[in-house]
C-alpha cells in the first residue's frame, strides 16, 4: 500500500504560505455568495436610507430600532453589518466602536441617467449635433440626461409599442417617444445612441441594427454619429476588480440571451462590416465604456 505521507506529499514548487493562501481564496470564492445575501437583507431592511435619516451615520443599536427590529434580531444585524462594511459597502465609522456609515455607493439614484450623463461628457464633440435618438431607449432616462445636459439638442426615445405606450412627451418638448421596432425601422437624426442594447443580440443581428442605425444618420459630415455605451472587455479601469466583473458579466448574460460581451477587437470587427469608417473608444470609470462610430 502507498505510504499516505508520500502520497500526500507538497509539492515542491508550493510553499505552505502559498498553500494556506489558495485554500484562503478557494474559501473566500465558495463563500461570495454570502455576500450577496447579506447585500439583499440590507436593501429589504432598508439599511442606507436608515443611516441616511440619522445624518449619515448610525450604531447597529440605532439601526436595530430605527428598523424596529425585534431585540432578538440584533445579533444578526451586527454581522450582517460586518460583512458588508468588510466588503466596502458601507464603511466603519469614526473613531470605531460599532458605527457604520453610507459610502459613494449610496446617493446614486435608482436610473440610468448618471451613465448617460458622464458618457455625454465623455464624449469628444458634440458639435452640429441638434438631434438624437436613443434607440430601444426604455422609458427615456437617457434620452432625458443628455437632453439636460445639451439644451441644443433634440431627443427621440425608440422603442416597441408596449414600453413607450402612454409615455408623454416633457413639458419643454424635448424629448419625445416613437413607437417601432429597431430592427425594421429607425428616425433619422443626427446621432444616434444605444445604450446597453447590443450585449443582447447575436453579431447577425447586431449587424442588421448597426447597418439600421448607419442609414439614419444625418448631418454627417458635420459630426453625426453613434454613441454606443456597452462594455469592452478590456479596455475599462486597470483595476483587477474591473476587468473580473467584465467577465462576469459576459458570462451572466450568456444565461439570458444570444448575445455576449465583446472586447475591442469583436467590436471593430461589426464596425467594419457594418460600413463604418472608424470609432473611438473612451473608457469609463467603471466597467462600461462609450463607443463614438462614425459613418
Amino acid at each position: 500500500m502507498e505510504n499516505n505521507q508520500e502520497a500526500n506529499a507538497v509539492p515542491s514548487s508550493f510553499t505552505r504560505g502559498e498553500l494556506l493562501q489558495a485554500s484562503i481564496d478557494l474559501t473566500h470564492h465558495a463563500l461570495s455568495y454570502v455576500k450577496s445575501m447579506a447585500l439583499r437583507c440590507a436593501v429589504q431592511l432598508g439599511v442606507a436610507d436608515a443611516i441616511r435619516r440619522a445624518g449619515g451615520e448610525a450604531s447597529v443599536d440605532g439601526l436595530a430600532a430605527a428598523l424596529s427590529l425585534a431585540p432578538t434580531k440584533l445579533p444578526h444585524l451586527r454581522r450582517v453589518m460586518r460583512v458588508l462594511a468588510a466588503s466596502g459597502v458601507f464603511a466603519q465609522a469614526a473613531g470605531g466602536g460599532e458605527g457604520y456609515r453610507l459610502t459613494v455607493s449610496h446617493p446614486s439614484p435608482r436610473c440610468s441617467s448618471p451613465t448617460a450623463a458622464a458618457a455625454a461628457g465623455a464624449c469628444s464633440s458634440w458639435h452640429g449635433v441638434t438631434s438624437m435618438v436613443d434607440v430601444a431607449g426604455g422609458t427615456g432616462g437617457a434620452a432625458k440626461a443628455v437632453a439636460a445636459a445639451f439644451l441644443h439638442i433634440k431627443c427621440t426615445v425608440l422603442d416597441l409599442p408596449h414600453v413607450v405606450g402612454g409615455i408623454p412627451a416633457d413639458d419643454d418638448g424635448q424629448v419625445e417617444f416613437v413607437a417601432g421596432d429597431m430592427m425594421d425601422f429607425i428616425p433619422q437624426a443626427d446621432a444616434l445612441l444605444l445604450k446597453f442594447v447590443l450585449h443582447d443580440w447575436s453579431d447577425e443581428d447586431c449587424l442588421n441594427i448597426l447597418k439600421r442605425c448607419k442609414e439614419a444618420i444625418c448631418c454627417r459630415e458635420q459630426g453625426g454619429k453613434l454613441f454606443i455605451i456597452e462594455v469592452v472587455v478590456g479596455s475599462s479601469s486597470s483595476r483587477a476588480t474591473c476587468h473580473e466583473t467584465q467577465l462576469l458579466f459576459d458570462l451572466f448574460i450568456s444565461t439570458m440571451v444570444q448575445g455576449r460581451e465583446r472586447d475591442e477587437k469583436e467590436w471593430s470587427k461589426l464596425f467594419n462590416e457594418a460600413g463604418f469608417s472608424r470609432y473611438k473608444v473612451t473608457s469609463m470609470l467603471d466597467i462600461r465604456s462609450v463607443i463614438e462610430v462614425f459613418p
